[in-house]
């Protein structure tokens, strides 16, 4: 079983980037699903994703051109689960959107899945 160690704060900014990037190529809905727990949820402003609505409501959203990850803090909460917390700024076509974000990671199965993200608007 592996343990979080001292390197928790760069593994989660690691996943969460790994997340980030698969949304700028079109495929963050195949990565949200692989990652997400069984009873995982996306909590956006104004509206709630479980893991099985993931691919469609990826589908559906305007393309991200860029992000920027910004003041990333890590909360421990034990041997095998964290909080990463940042400010988030997406760029989609002109449209900049900026809010506050968190994502729950459980070390799970062999690797770190998603529990649960959740961006608040700013």
């Amino acid at each position: 079983m592996t343990e979080i160690t001292d390197d928790l704060p760069a593994r989660l900014l690691h996943e969460e980037q790994e997340g980030w990037q698969a949304i700028l190529a079109g495929r963050g809905g195949e990565y949200y699903r692989r990652t997400m727990t069984r009873d995982a949820l996306l909590i956006l402003p104004g509206r709630v994703i479980t893991r099985d609505q993931v691919m469609a409501a990826f589908a559906a959203a305007a393309p991200v051109d860029s992000y920027q990850l910004r003041e990333p803090a890590v909360i421990r909460i034990n041997d095998h689960a964290g909080i990463l917390v940042y400010r988030l700024v997406a760029h989609r076509g002109e449209t900049t959107t900026e809010v506050n974000a968190a994502t729950t990671y459980v070390f799970a199965d062999g690797g770190w899945c998603v529990a649960a993200h959740q961006q608040t608007a700013i």
